[in-house]
């Protein structure tokens, strides 16, 4: 007699391998971490083996709960297709979804991935810019949601994730021993003179020896180990890293990560979008660390 697998189950299961954990899967999917592991206790004992195992570095597949995975990703997004596809009819058009490219990576892309797959007749356009150009766009009514790197953000902002700044070089670098510091930056990065205010009350000299109007300059620059940078733990690009410096280098600032939603005629499906936005950034941050961040 044919079994079938319990997609919600099978769900809890991706949600696990991806967010590395039953509690995080849970805060993804909006559940309590009792259900999660119920759903994945069914599933296990209905294919009658271990799917996940812990480990130090959370909880991962076993070699049959990778074979599961590879099946398990593509029925839910047949399903979730599926489902979009016969439900919804009246969510479509454009939306503009703006964002620095600082925080681009690494959830962004998953965003439009899901939201793709929800809404499949609204097509949602990035836009890639600076922080003020993009609140100037927003009052303006020329994009519908957009993501900011702000030290203090507008009161009907939402805050996503309060991040230290963190110094930034080539891998195994170190222009960062220098001294004057070479720097690389973009004339508008607003990270730009938090840094120099950081430095000179440090009492460390500094020169500018990239001045871009490029962040691809600005990060082809400190890749090769010409200068320095500054930018958001956890979205630096794969050729750069945080600087091990030992305090050699003073503390930089906090910088918050906020959402901002058009409030014009397409803010119900705007907030669809942001809806997105708002759960890949709390399958991705957890409150005590964020909040313990805020305090500092």
């Amino acid at each position: 007699m044919a079994r079938s697998l319990d997609l919600s189950a099978l769900r809890s299961f991706v949600a696990i391998v991806d967010a590395g954990g039953v509690t995080r899967a849970a805060v993804r999917l909006n559940l309590t971490q009792s259900a999660v592991s119920m759903q994945l206790k069914r599933l296990e004992e209905g294919l009658g083996q271990p799917l996940l195992e812990r480990s130090r570095k959370g909880m991962t597949p076993t070699a049959n709960g990778e074979l599961l995975l590879s099946y398990a990703r593509r029925m839910l997004d047949l399903n979730d297709e599926v489902w979009a596809r016969l439900t919804d009819h009246g969510y479509e058009g454009e939306l503009i979804l703006g964002a620095p490219h600082d925080v681009v990576y690494p959830h962004v892309p998953e965003v439009l991935r899901h939201f793709a797959r929800a809404y499949p007749r609204v097509q949602v356009s990035l836009q890639s810019s600076y922080t003020h150009q993009l609140k100037d766009a927003l009052a303006r009514g020329e994009v519908d949601v957009i993501l900011t790197t702000e030290s203090h953000p507008d009161r009907d902002a939402e805050v996503l994730q309060i991040s230290p700044l963190i110094w930034v070089g080539a891998p195994g670098g170190n222009a960062w021993r220098q001294r004057p510091l070479p720097l690389a930056f973009e004339g508008r990065c607003i990270f730009r003179s938090a840094v120099q205010r950081a430095l000179d009350d440090a009492g460390i000299p500094w020169v500018m020896a990239v001045d871009s109007v490029s962040i691809r300059t600005v990060e082809a620059s400190v890749a090769a180990d010409f200068a320095v940078h500054a930018g958001i733990e956890y979205t630096l690009p794969p050729q750069l890293e945080a600087i091990e410096h030992g305090g050699t280098l003073p503390t930089l600032p906090a910088t918050q990560i906020a959402l901002y939603v058009n409030r014009g005629p397409k803010a119900d499906l705007a907030e669809k979008l942001a809806a997105v936005v708002r759960e890949k950034w709390a399958a991705a941050n957890t409150g005590p660390e964020l909040r313990q961040i805020a305090a500092e």
